[in-house]
């Protein structure tokens, strides 16, 4: 699909066939250390070439000049995450191109919670999340006092955690003439010599705010234009996403970032892309139960129906209170209505865009072996039992997140000091199963989960500096989440009155991001963005 209000280029996830330095100027040093630090030196970048691949399949070089990893706060914590790169575009298939005033595409790759860097970057793109995915190796060796434990709680079964789906984003908007920032972050398993723990709870967060900060307070001299800043992540790093866009300029931070050094700037970003996002946790559980708690484990186990059905009814209290009302004129949702609101205005639509975009020898085959669909007039129409049937087994037990063991990534997320792993629902602490002797949440819990919830900003303190345009993508068969994460926070701010684009993406999973290049039209018409050939 074309980019017509861009540099003409068109979008699609390509990958680099060569990248050449050349006319290599002194890199931006990863010291914080002098008083001028948090000043970004325009002249300090390398001049790279890129070739990138559009949705057509057609090959566009692209020029751009690149900044290697600078320290985005004054008195960091660890530079090797709290830096951040930045990639803006001067020539595009021969044509010089200005990205003086174009918008700035904020790309987190942090997945899991985990930590991000970008100190070894040498290219847009260049991002990684440590222990992602796997258990990889940070791709930028921590400070003398840092490592990253190995023996850190996963997520619950939850392996998907790089943030993958947004990788694509990042050369297609430079294609598009776009500047490209990608900042690293703090993550969950990081820990100091004294085996503390300094990435948990709030610091990704605070990080990124940090970044945003730094990039607005050098208005002028950094590329782009500072106040059309739009935020991209996948799961953990999409619940980041709309974290950043839902608090902007919040108070509650500013005790977090003035400890770092932030800059003394705005940390409002003007749109929010978010894929798959992990968030909402401390109802997360209930969410999960309700959605998937019918499902069956891939092993063909059930998973512990008390347990279950104990979640799916707080679930039902809090989706009450929320009092949030359906796109589309649905009207009240609660947890007797939302199995239907989900099928009417999410998943069926899904269906039938995947079912209307095939073949027709190809959209038969499929029907032949999915005949819960009825497909009439060009539309597809199914009940919600049979769709959970259609995706088959869960992937997590229960407790989803809080696990009763302390073994869920989020449970290390709000580990504090020496402790790894901290329960963070009156829940899950009421029946751990570790032998802990207090069976209540930490004091300092209920602040940690406002810090980290876009829908603290949105529902209990209304955030005007919040983003106003949002991307939301979630695959139908992401049972790493509840599907009605995303649907909450679509309607919620729908019903603050945000444009909201939101669809569900049929038969695809976690980490899916299969419309990348509209993601890139749509920056250019939220921003205004006219394209910046010369």
């Amino acid at each position: 699909m074309g980019l017509g209000a861009t540099a003409g280029v068109a979008a699609v996830g390509g990958i680099a066939l060569s990248a050449n330095a050349s006319d290599s100027k002194s890199a931006s040093s990863a010291s914080a250390s002098s008083s001028d630090a948090l000043v970004f030196d325009p002249d300090a970048y390398t001049k790279l070439t890129k070739t990138v691949t559009d949705t057509d399949g057609d090959d566009h070089t692209v020029v751009y000049h690149f900044w290697k990893a600078i320290t985005y706060v004054a008195s960091p914590v660890d530079a090797t995450y709290q830096s951040l790169i930045v990639s803006a575009p001067v020539e595009i298939d021969g044509e010089t191109v200005d990205p003086a005033n174009a918008p700035i595409l904020l790309a987190n790759s942090i997945g899991g919670y985990l930590p991000a860097s970008v100190a070894d970057a040498t290219e847009v793109g260049g991002g990684g999340s440590a222990m992602g995915g796997g258990g990889a190796a940070p791709s930028g060796a921590p400070s003398s006092s840092a490592s990253a434990s190995a023996s850190a709680p996963g997520a619950n079964g939850n392996t998907n955690a790089t943030g993958g789906a947004t990788s694509s984003n990042q050369l297609l908007a430079l294609a598009a003439g776009y500047v490209v920032i990608e900042p690293g972050a703090r993550g969950r398993t990081l820990k100091n010599s004294g085996g503390e723990y300094y990435g948990t709870a709030p610091a990704a967060i605070v990080d990124l705010k940090a970044a945003v900060r730094y990039v607005k307070s050098n208005k002028g001299r950094i590329p782009g234009n500072v106040e059309r800043i739009v935020s991209a992540g996948t799961s953990a790093g999409g619940a980041l996403s709309s974290l950043l866009g839902a608090s902007g300029d919040s108070p509650v931070y500013d005790k977090y970032l003035k400890k770092i050094g932030a800059a003394d700037a705005s940390d409002a970003i003007f749109a929010t892309g978010a894929w798959c996002p992990i968030t909402d946790l401390e109802h997360a559980d209930g969410s999960y139960e309700w959605n998937w708690g019918g499902n069956d484990l891939s092993t063909g186990k059930q998973v512990d129906q008390t347990v279950s059905k104990a979640l799916q009814a707080q679930f039902a209290e809090y989706q009450a209170s929320l009092k949030l009302r359906g796109l589309g004129g649905f009207g009240p949702l609660n947890a007797r209505n939302l199995d239907e609101y989900m099928v009417e205005q999410y998943l069926e639509p899904s269906a039938t865009t995947y079912l209307a975009g095939l073949s027709d020898s190809a959209r038969e085959t499929y029907l032949a072996a999915n005949t819960f669909i009825t497909w009439s007039g060009g539309r597809a129409t199914f009940t919600w039992p049979d769709f959970l049937t259609h995706v088959g087994a869960r992937k997590k037990d229960t407790p989803a997140f809080d696990a009763f063991d302390l073994s869920a990534g989020e449970n290390n997320e709000f580990g504090a000091g020496t402790t790894l792993a901290r329960h963070f629902t009156a829940y899950g602490a009421k029946n751990d199963s570790t032998g802990l002797s207090s069976k209540r949440v930490a004091s300092d819990i209920p602040e940690l989960l406002n810090l980290m919830n876009p829908m603290y900003h949105l529902v209990e303190k209304v955030n005007s500096k919040r983003s106003k345009h949002w991307w939301i993508r979630l695959g139908t068969k992401d049972s790493d989440t509840s599907l009605t994460v995303a649907a909450n926070l679509a309607a919620r701010l729908d019903n603050l009155g945000d444009d909201v684009n939101h669809i569900y993406y049929w038969d695809e999973g976690h980490g899916s991001n299969i419309d990348p290049g509209d993601f890139i039209e749509w920056i250019a018409q939220v921003t205004g963005h006219r394209g910046a050939k010369k």
